[in-house]
């Protein structure tokens, strides 16, 4: 099988969040099955980086579960906020109403 190589016009996608009650948890459950780092856990939410892509553990009062999509050119999708990680994203809806941040890369 011919391997695929993804093209340099395509976007890349940075993170998946995903709804969880107890964030501590998750992240010794994701950890105890799988091979991934930290890369930066509180109360709220949490960052596990995997080898092709990260995944964002999140309570739903504090963050929207979402996909999250880096783009040099963020701000046109609307102001950016600055997050206590340092990274600077904007909410958007896609066309069934889920949760897309498009995020500048960092």
């Amino acid at each position: 099988m011919a391997e695929t190589k993804l093209s340099p016009s395509l976007d890349a996608l940075d993170h998946v969040a995903v709804s969880v009650s107890d964030i501590a948890a998750s992240v010794d459950w994701y950890r105890s099955q799988f091979h991934c780092e930290v890369d930066y856990q509180d109360e709220t939410w949490a960052l596990l980086r995997f080898e092709n892509v990260k995944l964002a553990l999140v309570i739903p009062e504090q963050h929207p579960p979402h996909v999250a999509v880096r783009r040099e050119d963020a701000a046109k999708f609307g102001d950016l906020v600055t997050h206590r990680d340092g990274s600077r994203s904007v909410y958007v809806h896609d066309a069934a109403g889920n949760a897309v941040e498009v995020i500048e890369p960092y």
